[in-house]
């Protein structure tokens, strides 16, 4: 829960630093529903791999040598979940925004789906984010930022003392502080604040939308879910983000939900049997085919479930094998992955999904000469990744 005082600082802190908040037309908001789309690349969560993204890009077909927009009328579509655990945050983030406008000139699109990340560095909860993403905004104000932001908290701390009383604001107090927010903490913050350069470009953006027959999200769609439209559940996370949930007509905790469409792993996790009709009332509902899905780790590879009605793309590296730069292509009915630069059919059915897996064996044996660790990185976790 936001105090007062943290209101209060990060009110003063605009305030100090010149910055006022920039509206949203919504002239920017993209669309939420695509039909006659000749060919989509689906990729899942990058957590600041800055170097996994480019491979998966270039491997694509989707930006040449200079890094500009090369997929012609094709969509990306990133599936959230960006930030966290690893520096390169803000060079995906940079990149995303510069190919966005370059495919629309060319007919095709960037869709920069809202993961459970994206909200999270939104709403200031950085459990997740590593020292190189605070690094990467600092420069050589940085110090004179974290003095201001420092005297700020200090002022409304004092104005708003916790019920619990004013901690002894002295030197240890002050050193803990610089620990806590190291150099680009500031601007990282203001960055992805909603008036911010990053979190006023993720407010044009949708959390769900559909191409043709393929609904697109970050963690899936549960039961509870379901009856809402596509537009009301964006709607309703670009309110909660822009911190107006009364403004949106879907649910005001579709962020925190665990059963909302940033969290839900249902559809990644539970058993097929307890959970297909569930998936079927969600094709119904959306006259949907497919759901393709990231924000679980349950698979080394991009994997069916519910006999290819489910895609889940968040792909699950084991320790010591190198990461297979896996990603989801989608042309007109067929679905293909491309797994360590090499395109496969993705089954979606059991006697397909036998050799699927064993061409993705024959992969794994072949970039990694260990035979032993090569079969430790063909695998079906089962287990709930992390959030």
């Amino acid at each position: 829960m936001k105090t007062k005082a943290w209101a209060g600082a990060v009110a003063a802190l605009f305030a100090l630093l010149a910055l006022a908040p920039a509206a949203l037309a919504a002239s920017d908001r993209e669309r939420t529903q695509w039909d006659h789309v000749a060919r989509v690349v689906a990729i899942g969560d990058l957590h600041g791999d800055f170097d996994k993204f480019h491979d998966q890009l270039r491997q694509a077909g989707l930006i040449d040598a200079k890094d500009n927009w090369s997929g012609g009328a094709t969509h990306l579509v990133q599936l959230g979940d960006v930030p966290d655990r690893a520096p390169d945050t803000r060079k995906i983030l940079d990149l995303l925004i510069k190919l966005e406008p370059q495919a629309r000139r060319a007919g095709g699109f960037v869709h920069a789906l809202i993961g459970n990340h994206e909200a999270m560095n939104m709403e200031g909860d950085l459990r997740y984010t590593t020292p190189g993403e605070f690094a990467a905004f600092a420069d050589r104000n940085s110090p004179r930022r974290r003095d201001a932001y420092y005297t700020a908290v200090v002022a409304a701390l004092k104005a708003h003392p916790p019920t619990t009383g004013l901690p002894v604001i002295d030197a240890a107090y002050r050193a803990r502080f610089d620990a806590e927010h190291p150099l680009g903490w500031v601007e990282h913050q203001l960055a992805w604040s909603p008036s911010g350069a990053y979190g006023r470009w993720i407010l044009g953006h949708s959390a769900i939308i559909r191409i043709d027959d393929t609904l697109y999200l970050h963690a899936g769609v549960s039961a509870e879910f379901t009856p809402f439209d596509i537009d009301v559940e964006d709607k309703a996370v670009i309110a909660a983000l822009r911190h107006q949930p009364e403004a949106a007509a879907g649910p005001h905790d579709i962020l925190w939900n665990e059963n909302g469409p940033l969290w839900y792993r249902g559809m990644a996790l539970n058993d097929e049997a307890a959970e297909a009709a569930s998936v079927a009332a969600v094709l119904a509902r959306h006259q949907v085919r497919h759901v393709v899905v990231g924000h679980t780790k349950r698979y080394s590879m991009v994997n069916t479930r519910f006999g290819g009605a489910v895609i889940l793309t968040d792909i699950a590296v084991p320790g010591g094998c190198p990461d297979p730069h896996a990603f989801l292509v989608k042309q007109g009915d067929a679905f293909t992955t491309v797994y360590r630069g090499k395109t496969l059919s993705l089954p979606m059915d059991d006697a397909g999904r036998r050799a699927y897996l064993a061409q993705v064996a024959a992969l794994d044996a072949a970039a990694i000469p260990d035979p032993v660790k090569a079969a430790r990185c063909s695998v079906d976790l089962g287990a709930k990744a992390p959030s």
